[in-house]
């Protein structure tokens, strides 16, 4: 059975950091994408960073250049890093597996249960 548990979020004024956390168990091989995408109330979800299991990185625009992925293959762990954070940037954030790289959530078969990021103004 795959889990995939987030931590490291929370209330953050502008301007400020965050760094969130995903640790996957089950997942079978280690050939697979680890993503993130976030979800403000009202709106769809949105991709923000995915990273192949060789270190290749893709970001959303509406986090690029302030937010940098990174995993630990050996403890089946994904990092979001977020910085210069906006109120904007206030939404859940989800942790995703999935076997091929893509940006829409039907390209990652597992989820967390999702962490949430508020940026106060």
């Amino acid at each position: 059975q795959v889990q995939l548990v987030e931590s490291g979020g929370g209330l953050v004024q502008a301007g400020g950091s965050l760094r969130l956390s995903c640790a996957a168990s089950g997942v079978t091989g280690s050939r697979y994408f680890m993503g993130w995408f976030r979800q403000a109330p009202g709106k769809e979800r949105e991709f923000v960073a995915t990273i192949g299991w060789r270190g290749s990185t893709y970001y959303g625009d509406s986090v690029k250049g302030r937010s940098t992925i990174s995993r630990d293959n050996a403890k089946n762990t994904v990092f979001l890093q977020m910085n210069s954070l906006k109120p904007e940037d206030t939404a859940v954030y989800y942790c995703a597996v999935g076997r091929s790289l893509g940006w829409g959530p039907r390209d990652y078969e597992y989820w967390g249960q999702g962490t949430q990021v508020t940026v106060s103004s």
